[in-house]
């Protein structure tokens, strides 16, 4: 596989999903240093690139999934929907989001066919323990949940009719965050800018530390806990759940009874129903269906957000993933994971087996050490 690999990419199939996994320049790389990449025809399009832009840098444009999910590897953005599971095989090494402990079926369905899978949220610097792939899906998330927001808490979309950044003699909208890391940074940057209220909580304290030096006392902290969660939520127009714990579901921070102190008319935007939802309440939503209302709150729970805003998330998405898929072209799958610990700490499933720790908790499965 070193010398010649086959690189798929098809174009994604889940609602409202217009991303791809990998760019044109990606497609020269790959090209020049003797690979050959398959696209699936319009695989690009919703994130403005042409079949041609792919075809003009090497790449062999194809007019069926199957084609695509032949290759040795296969690139995706999204997990594998329940119309995908029948191209999945032995000798296939599967590399995209998988977000397996909110998804059973398809981590049955992975570990039944023997695919290799590579989950790009589980890739982990061996430094500085970052999910180096999944941060700039994070960083767009968090900006964009605080636009969702704000555009839900309008009246004419059921919101309270409050504007975040308040008005001259009006008190600004007030935005609680549930967790300051990636997501929880950006959203508040978003939230400061927009001029609202900001209110981030986390148990890690250097994190709270770190947000307090960073926006000079502009974003209130407070220690997560059941306490200082319910209070925030009660006093919040927005409140935005950014929780992450990797590979694993998502803790429940605000349960129904916290739903019905908070305001009427008030926005949750649960960023973690990807693994599970932070909220008693969340359930995935899409871009098409984004919202539903619960105790007279309303629920945004899209499960991929980034998905918005192809154009964008592609490219800051290939910038971090195609490295990975790069090196396992070049030195081939086994050796690169080998001698790579954040690819090697991304395989989710491997011949039939869970080899996360995390997602095996998750998923109440035994966990096989790679």
């Amino acid at each position: 596989m070193s010398e010649h690999t086959i690189i798929g990419v098809p174009k994604e199939i889940k609602a409202d999903e217009y991303r791809v996994a990998v760019t044109p320049a990606g497609v020269r790389r790959l090209t020049l240093d003797g690979h050959e990449v398959i696209v699936e025809r319009d695989a690009g399009t919703g994130s403005g690139i042409s079949d041609g832009e792919y075809e003009s840098e090497g790449a062999r444009i194809v007019d069926t999934a199957r084609e695509a999910w032949s290759a040795d590897i296969v690139a995706k953005v999204k997990e594998p929907i329940e119309e995908e599971y029948g191209f999945l095989r032995e000798d296939l090494v599967l590399y995209t989001f998988l977000h397996l402990a909110a998804a059973p079926g398809l981590a049955k369905v992975l570990m039944d066919t023997g695919t290799l899978a590579i989950g790009y949220e589980t890739c982990q610097d061996e430094n500085t323990g970052e999910l180096s792939l999944l941060i700039p899906m994070s960083e767009i998330a968090g900006r964009l949940a605080v636009q969702a927001g704000a555009k839900y808490l309008e009246r004419e979309h059921g919101g309270r009719g409050v504007l975040l950044s308040g008005a001259p003699g009006v008190a600004p909208g007030k935005v609680a965050i549930l967790g300051a890391g990636v997501v929880g940074l950006n959203a508040a940057k978003i939230a400061v800018g927009m001029g609202a209220r900001v209110l981030s909580l986390d148990v890690s304290l250097s994190k709270l530390r770190y947000i307090d030096d960073l926006f000079n006392g502009r974003v209130e902290t407070a220690f997560s806990d059941s306490h200082n969660i319910s209070e925030a939520v009660k006093d919040a127009d927005l409140v935005i759940g950014a929780v992450l714990l990797p590979g694993a579901k998502s803790p429940w921070l605000v349960d129904r009874n916290m739903l019905k102190s908070m305001k009427e008319g008030s926005v949750i935007v649960d960023v973690s129903v990807d693994q599970g939802g932070c909220v008693e309440t969340s359930r995935p939503t899409t871009h098409s269906n984004p919202v539903f209302t619960v105790e007279k709150v309303i629920h945004y729970c899209v499960a991929n957000m980034p998905g918005a805003v192809p154009r964008t998330s592609t490219f800051a998405l290939a910038n971090a993933t195609f490295p990975g898929l790069l090196i396992m072209a070049q030195k081939g799958v086994a050796k690169a994971l080998k001698e790579n610990y954040a690819l090697r700490m991304g395989v989710n499933v491997a011949a039939g087996k869970i080899t996360h720790s995390k997602v095996a908790e998750s998923l109440n499965l035994p966990c096989a050490v790679m």
